[in-house]
């Protein structure tokens, strides 16, 4: 047969998304080349309930459907040819080797294992009439095939390409538009309105005037300040202003926050929550976390009501934030009494006893995604945290489990990716971010950057230093 591209593929690729295997075949356009050692990786992570298990169970599903049609062996590698039979098809060659060259002594297994996936693919160089590349989403095993000459590449794909996350705009407006301003058509205003300017400041020709709103059905709705400052905590700036609007408008149902460190991005979404359910608009507050620690133990903590020692462990945003929370209002409290020169502050003990309460009052609930096949989550504040370390399939599973009674805030960096199966390009909070570029119909999103520092100089110098383009 003859093929327009080879692929050898990583194991990563696959624990990604397992129908990878029909984007990359493309009809069997493409030949897909299967390292042993990466049929053993995925094997291995057959057993478990988190997203890269699944991916792994996946495979073997699509595996059932295949058959081999030709069997040959070259030098100390044997090459065996499978056919998937299925309504997407694929041609994939499973190469093993007799006698690897890499020397196993004193070197860890999974270094052993990428030694072993790259002289596969050095052998695809000289087999195949055309080049092979080999795809990872490990930046240490790509370099790795760079030295050694062979082609690599990412799986990126559509999300490679960039456009300007313009969440919020700024654009000059007369003074006599300012009587009309609340309602107005938003493309009236701003003829290069995009589906992704969800927050505007009309800055007032002629004064130093600026006047926030975010837009609904294309419509400017002026944001109230003191409504969104009535809250446990107070909105510190602009951005944290059209976050909180975005909370408390039962207009959207989506909201997309991508942030830095110490931006209070969880501490907002909590507060707002809080709120939200103090009013009756929800029942309950369910937190789901998706981190490194997911991947490896995400089946033994699984869904955790309550205020258990183990909540705590996993889910240490979550309750820094209640902490947070509980010795702001203690203190503001404090402050509004006549007497208020002396302000006592809760020792831990007492904090704790309140968190629990509070967790108990509110209804707040942790969820572990590996958790969270077959259940419907309804009437619920669902925030989920650590975004960028979410498969696209981990966030579509989620976000499948939420009916129309709740609101959902997903909020994630891409400055703190801590997952070896995404990369900034593949994960899903980049997805959804993207994803703003274009109207919808079946959802109300809203989307915004949180990119000002308010944890504290030492949080704002480290973004400086360890993200500079310039260093």
């Amino acid at each position: 047969m003859n093929f327009e591209k080879v692929y050898v593929l990583d194991t990563n690729i696959l624990l990604e998304d397992a129908t990878n295997i029909f984007k990359l075949s493309d009809e069997k356009k493409n030949l897909i080349v299967l390292p042993e050692t990466v049929l053993d990786e995925i094997d291995s992570k057959k057993s478990g309930f988190d997203e890269i298990n699944f991916q792994a169970r996946e495979f073997a599903r699509i595996l059932e459907n295949s058959k081999i049609v030709d069997t040959q062996k070259k030098d100390d590698f044997k090459i065996v040819r499978l056919e998937i039979e299925s309504q997407k098809e694929a041609i994939i060659d499973v190469i093993s080797c007799e006698e690897y060259k890499i020397n196993t002594k004193n070197m860890a297994l999974n270094i052993i294992n990428d030694r072993k996936i790259l002289e596969v693919a050095q052998f695809c160089k000289s087999h195949y009439s055309i080049e092979a590349t080999f795809l990872s989403l490990d930046i240490m095993a790509r370099t790795r095939a760079v030295s050694l000459d062979i082609k690599t590449d990412s799986l990126i794909g559509s999300n490679q390409e960039e456009f300007n996350y313009e969440f919020i705009k700024t654009i000059e407006i007369k003074f006599e538009d300012t009587e009309h301003l609340d309602n107005a058509l938003i493309t009236e205003l701003d003829k290069d309105y995009a589906p992704h300017n969800f927050n505007y400041c009309f800055k007032v020709k002629g004064s130093d005037q600026v006047i926030l709103a975010t837009i609904q059905n294309k419509r400017v709705v002026l944001l109230d300040e003191g409504e969104m400052r009535n809250q446990i905590i107070t909105p510190l700036n602009k951005e944290q202003l059209f976050f909180s609007c975005g909370l408390f408008h039962h207009f959207y149902n989506v909201l997309i926050v991508e942030a830095k460190a110490g931006s209070g991005k969880t501490l907002l979404a909590l507060s707002g929550a809080l709120k939200l359910v103090r009013q009756k608009y929800f029942q309950r507050i369910i937190y789901i976390r998706n981190s490194i620690e997911s991947l490896d133990k995400g089946e033994d903590v699984g869904y955790l009501p309550g205020y258990e020692e183990k909540f705590r462990i996993y889910n240490h945003p979550l309750m820094d934030s209640l902490d947070y929370i509980i010795r702001t209002e203690h203190k503001r409290k404090q402050a509004n009494k006549k007497n208020s020169e002396n302000i006592q502050e809760l020792d831990d003990q007492e904090v704790s006893q309140r968190i629990e309460q509070l967790i108990q009052n509110y209804g707040i609930e942790t969820m572990w995604v590996g958790e969270m096949r077959g259940r419907t989550l309804s009437n619920a504040f669902v925030i989920v945290d650590e975004a960028q370390n979410m498969s696209n399939k981990t966030m579509q599973m989620v976000l499948s489990r939420v009916d129309n009674t709740c609101k959902v805030v997903i909020l994630g960096s891409n400055k703190q990716i801590d997952n070896f199966y995404v990369n900034k390009h593949t994960n899903a909070l980049t997805t959804l971010l993207k994803s703003t570029k274009n109207e919808n119909s079946l959802v109300n999103i809203f989307a915004i950057r949180l990119q000002k520092v308010l944890r504290g100089p030492i949080t704002e110098w480290a973004e400086q230093i360890f993200t500079s383009k310039n260093r």
